[in-house]
């Protein structure tokens, strides 16, 4: 009788911990659900920094240096074109950076393009293709014909603004 207790004990706790887990997993999947969406295809600056609060959180922390914000005058006049995705850190580091450059040091573009790409780094446009996306972020600038000028792939080596600088004045 004893044996026969304490196996029904042990049975009504492991299905108590079943329905505990199962419950704690119904919790986190529908808090995860109510989390930002990933964006695909073309975003603005402010809709991004607006929705996005990693990328929001970058762009107010960073500060670049005199010397960041006097390189990243390279830039002026020429097309800039950043792929990356909303669910991807080391996005979520350089575009903000990126963005805070351009806005802190006043240069002037002739045209940004923000386009964000699925996880598996793709999109229904081909955007991706086109440029040849392998690693996110991926920031390309070019020239009013289109020439690729130089391009930052996920990471800097130095920072954002001496690579593209350095690949500008070569």
């Amino acid at each position: 009788m004893l044996a026969t207790l304490i196996k029904r004990t042990i049975r009504q706790r492991y299905k108590q911990s079943i329905v505990s887990l199962v419950w704690f997993l119904a919790i986190i999947s529908t808090s995860n659900s109510f989390s930002q969406a990933d964006h695909i295809g073309v975003i603005s600056p402010s809709d991004l920094l607006a929705n996005y609060p990693e990328f929001k959180h970058e762009y107010d922390a960073y500060e670049p240096s005199q010397l960041q914000l006097d390189q990243i005058q390279q830039l002026a006049g020429k097309s800039v074109t950043a792929l990356f995705g909303t669910w991807c850190h080391d996005s979520e580091r350089e575009v903000p950076r990126l963005l805070k450059l351009l806005k802190v040091a006043d240069v002037k573009v002739s045209e940004l393009t923000l386009f964000a790409v699925d996880r598996k780094k793709q999109d229904q446009e081909g955007f991706a293709a086109k440029y040849d996306l392998r690693y996110t972020p991926t920031i390309i600038v070019s020239d009013g014909d289109n020439n690729e000028l130089g391009r930052v792939i996920e990471k800097p080596k130095v920072d954002l603004a001496s690579d593209l600088a350095t690949q500008l004045t070569h």
